[in-house]
C-alpha cells in the first residue's frame, strides 16, 4: 500500500501552521488534520506557512515558505476536505430549486 494515500497531506501541498513543540533534533512540530509534520530552523511558538516535502507512513516533514504574523485559522483535524477544497465549492454555482408545495405529486 503506498503510504502517501494513508496520510492526509501530500507533497507540494501548503499549510498555514503553529509550531506546537521542538523535537529532539530541533526540528519544528506542527500538526496537520492531526498528521506531524517536523519543520526546520523554526521555534515553538511561530506561525509558518510550509509546504509538505516528503511523506512516510506516519509523520511528514515541510520547509517554511513564510513567516506570518497571526496564528493560522484553527481546524479540525477531522475535517475531511482541504480548505482550498472548500473554496473550489464556494465559487462553484449552486443550482437554484423552484419553491413548490407539491412535493412532486403532479409527476
Amino acid at each position: 500500500m503506498n503510504e502517501q494515500q494513508i496520510a492526509p497531506v501530500k507533497v507540494g501541498e501548503t499549510y498555514d501552521v503553529a509550531i506546537n513543540a521542538v523535537g529532539e533534533k530541533g526540528d519544528g512540530i506542527a500538526r496537520v488534520k492531526g498528521f506531524v509534520l517536523f519543520v526546520p530552523s523554526v521555534a515553538k511558538g511561530d506561525f509558518v506557512k510550509v509546504r509538505v516535502t516528503r511523506v512516510l507512513a506516519k509523520v511528514g516533514f515541510a520547509e517554511v515558505v513564510e513567516k506570518l504574523e497571526a496564528p493560522p485559522p484553527r481546524q479540525s483535524k477531522f475535517a475531511t476536505i482541504r480548505q482550498d477544497e472548500l473554496r473550489q465549492m464556494e465559487d462553484e454555482p449552486t443550482q437554484q430549486y423552484e419553491d413548490s408545495e407539491d412535493f412532486g405529486e403532479g409527476k
